[in-house]
């Protein structure tokens, strides 16, 4: 005898899926959080493989041998990033004071304006060496967790490099992998999601690369017509905050405005603030529809609360890796609703095949 009415049942059957879904959810990022040295590399070679594959398969095709094809590609990636480090660290170097001042003086201006009567940035300035000054006995400690800290990113860097190596040079055996883990009745399901969750996680990380650089350029270009200085340090904050969708090009385009109002007054920060809104606009309507047409694509509000949520777990590295991953968990549940439709189906006609770009 049923005790509960089939609604009741029902509901409480979706609870019970629910809280299982979030405990195992909830276990494996504690999981990858104790384990974040391995786990870290692990996330960003794939995210590295995923934009570097089209020229590894170019090598191929060229009938360069696989290891060697994957070398030459990890070489390249040095080498490119390597200079474009040293042209961001140079470009920073030679303008960081510019910026800093212009900030600092923006800042002030704000503050002699808005802030409340007694209140200066002197003022601010002297408690703050007051608070060093105590603190000052806990400088060596900072200085020690520091380069731990500077030491632990550098070995995930190389360790993520290498990893980018295997994973290319054995790309073709991705599929099989795939297959061999899955059991033998979902070997298909497992193939196709993961070429979903892969095909997105590729498209992103192509999408998101060219869409950093032209607006890097675009912002660098009308920055320099303005004569605000700091424009190619400024351009290369808009590069890498592109990479956190909405936010990044929030912060780096306010940087840029506020460098503009000290250094230039308000005119030409009026015009500052419009390069960095057409640029804007040009890249939602635009960039985003035509570089990215073939990704997963997310609403705003889910790549805000996945961005908070990868901040509030791994911070900033946290943030760059939460929309990529997200998006190829759109991508694996588009592929189960597809397949799940098409077995619906009336016309009982096959599911159709899986998209993606793993190499088979």
């Amino acid at each position: 005898m049923q005790l509960l009415p089939a609604p009741v049942r029902r509901f409480a059957a979706w609870c019970v899926v629910i809280l299982l879904a979030s405990g195992v959810v909830y276990v494996a990022i504690r999981l990858c959080v104790e384990f974040r040295t391995a786990v870290t590399p692990a996330l960003l070679a794939l995210l590295g493989t995923a934009l570097l594959r089209p020229l590894h398969r170019r090598l191929v095709k060229a009938h360069v041998q696989r290891s060697l094809a994957a070398g030459l590609t990890c070489v390249a990636v040095v080498a490119v990033v390597g200079g474009a480090v040293y042209i961001v660290v140079s470009a920073l170097i030679g303008t960081g004071d510019q910026i800093v001042a212009s900030l600092r003086n923006a800042a002030r201006d704000i503050a002699d304006h808005f802030g409340a009567a007694g209140t200066s940035l002197d003022d601010l300035a002297s408690n703050a060496r007051e608070l060093l000054g105590k603190f000052g006995g806990t400088a060596a400690s900072g200085v020690v967790t520091g380069i731990s800290v500077v030491g632990e990113m550098l070995a995930m860097a190389v360790l993520a490099l290498l990893l980018v190596f295997f994973f290319l040079r054995d790309s073709d055996r991705a599929v099989g992998t795939v297959r061999a883990l899955a059991p033998r009745t979902g070997a298909d399901m497992a193939e196709a999601m993961a070429r979903r969750a892969f095909g997105a996680v590729e498209g992103f990380m192509r999408g998101t690369t060219l869409i950093a650089l032209i607006d890097a350029v675009c912002i660098t270009v009308g920055l320099l017509v303005l004569r605000v200085p700091g424009a190619v340090g400024l351009g290369a904050l808009v590069f890498v905050g592109a990479y956190i969708p909405y936010l990044g090009a929030f912060i780096s385009g306010a940087v840029a405005v506020l460098v503009a109002l000290a250094d230039r007054g308000f005119a030409i920060a009026l015009w500052a603030l419009g390069v960095v809104l057409a640029v804007q606009v040009l890249e939602g309507h635009v960039l985003q529809p035509m570089i990215q047409s073939r990704t997963v694509q997310m609403h705003p509000a889910i790549v805000l609360l996945a961005l908070t949520a990868g901040a509030s777990v791994a911070g900033i590295l946290g943030m760059l890796l939460a929309v990529p991953l997200t998006a190829a968990a759109f991508g694996i549940v588009h592929e189960l609703q597809g397949r799940y439709a098409g077995s619906k189906s009336p016309s009982g006609a096959p599911p159709r095949p899986a998209s993606g770009s793993v190499d088979s």
